[in-house]
């Protein structure tokens, strides 16, 4: 077969899989999550498996102990988050009404003087803009508990993504033996070095990430909440799990938290305070929190990861975000030693030859 048969074969190959993805992606997340889940979850087994522990029992402690302990905080936090966000959409139209009485009149003198119309057209800007984002937000919370979709989607992560979880991780040696006994003989090294840095690449962004965020939502949400914030807990934990995109959950987190300050307290000193937690929190995260837990060998760019995820978001829904990092890391590693070995070649060494 010729190379550009093989080409060929490869995009075919590549764009069947992601036709495929698409037509199933429904019914995927619980499997995408168990398989992250087991991904996280293999260093705990194997050690457990040093520490004198068969396989199963290894399997049975790790996948036991994490998934009481995920329920038991989403016990606790989920209701809480839910009122909060509910009392946030409740609330919206007090703040457009707001907006409108009382911050584009302080602007109206300035506006009349460039355009005297220009009063009445922001009034209109902000009326269809607020009520675009209220009706979005209420379809939206309206679909994510009346969509039989994903009733079944919640379901299936409640019940099913435990049995799969525990599955995964026990045979995922096995998986990863038998995938890796596939590989052609003359190109095992290379295909165990990409995955090594695949490996840690991933392991540094999902593991260190995840670790990052979740911090990150318990300072921000705790901080928010003794600031005397409304709706401070559902805001800063938002902030800490959106910071998984990188620079979008903080941007989100301050302009959301600003704006909410400014409607409820209405003095510097206050909303000063609402703007030091976020802050602080940055510096935390950018100083501390971040280089120790993710480090600096992921060597994922920001651009590509928000990239990534707009285009699994666009193409296959919440399961593509899931996937996105995965596979951007993939895209990325690949993309660095085909550079890497185009710039050993001879095509990108060869000398100019010179015309007598």
């Amino acid at each position: 077969m010729s190379t550009k048969d093989k080409i060929i074969l490869w995009i075919l190959g590549i764009f069947t899989i992601g036709l495929f993805i698409n037509m199933i992606s429904s019914i995927l997340l619980p499997f995408v999550v168990s398989l992250i889940a087991a991904y996280f979850l293999d260093p705990a087994a194997d050690k457990l498996e040093r520490m004198g522990a068969s396989r199963n029992v290894a399997t049975s402690v790790i996948t036991g102990s994490f998934f009481l302990i995920a329920i038991s905080l989403s016990l606790m936090i989920l209701p809480l988050l839910y009122d909060q966000l509910i009392s946030f959409i409740n609330k919206m139209p007090k703040y457009i009404d707001v907006v409108n009485k009382e911050i584009i009149p302080s602007f109206s003198s300035v506006l009349e003087r460039i355009d005297p119309d220009a009063v009445e057209k922001a009034k209109d800007s902000v009326s269809e803009a607020s009520g675009y984002i209220f009706s979005f937000m209420t379809k939206l919370v309206g679909n994510v508990w009346n969509s039989g979709v994903a009733v079944v989607n919640i379901m299936s992560l409640i019940f099913v993504t435990p049995i799969v979880t525990f599955y995964m991780l026990r045979d995922w040696d096995k998986m990863v033996k038998k995938v890796d006994g596939w590989v052609p003989k003359k190109y095992q090294d290379t295909v165990h070095k990409i995955v090594s840095q695949i490996d840690t690449t991933l392991s540094g962004y999902i593991r260190g990430q995840t670790n990052v965020c979740l911090l990150l939502g318990t300072f921000y949400a705790v901080c928010l909440s003794l600031v005397g914030l409304d709706f401070g807990f559902f805001i800063g934990f938002a902030t800490g799990i959106l910071s998984f995109i990188p620079y979008v959950g903080l941007l989100m987190g301050f302009v959301v938290g600003m704006a909410v300050a400014f409607f409820q307290f209405g003095d510097i000193a206050s909303i000063g305070m609402v703007a030091a937690v976020f802050i602080v929190g940055q510096l935390i995260e950018g100083n501390f929190v971040t280089p120790k837990l993710v480090g600096d060998k992921v060597g994922l760019h920001p651009v590509w990861i928000i990239f990534g995820m707009l285009a699994g978001a666009a193409m296959f829904g919440f399961v593509g975000i899931l996937l996105a990092v995965p596979i951007t890391a993939i895209v990325g590693v690949l993309s660095r030693y085909i550079i890497e070995k185009y710039l050993e070649s001879g095509v990108y060494n060869s000398k100019v030859s010179k015309k007598k």
